[in-house]
């Protein structure tokens, strides 16, 4: 597994797990991430927010949001 801010743009993947308090994941699955799900990074530069497209929306995360969310290359 491999946090999501480590991945290239364009790369496409699968959401293994999603850590953190329940505020934090009540928001992150009410916009549709949860495990199982299949996403596509579009943007992923330094010191931005992370650019993901996942079941049919496109999402921006800043960068401490994504570092807990897990993933698996499909």
């Amino acid at each position: 597994m491999r946090k999501i801010t480590d991945l290239k743009n364009g790369q496409k993947v699968r959401i293994t797990a999603v850590d953190g308090d329940r505020r934090y994941l009540s928001r992150i699955t009410s916009i549709g991430l949860t495990p199982g799900c299949n996403i596509e990074v579009l943007q992923n530069g330094k010191n931005r927010p992370l650019l993901i497209y996942g079941r049919d929306t496109m999402i921006a995360l800043n960068r401490g949001e994504s570092e807990r969310i897990m993933v698996e290359v499909t």
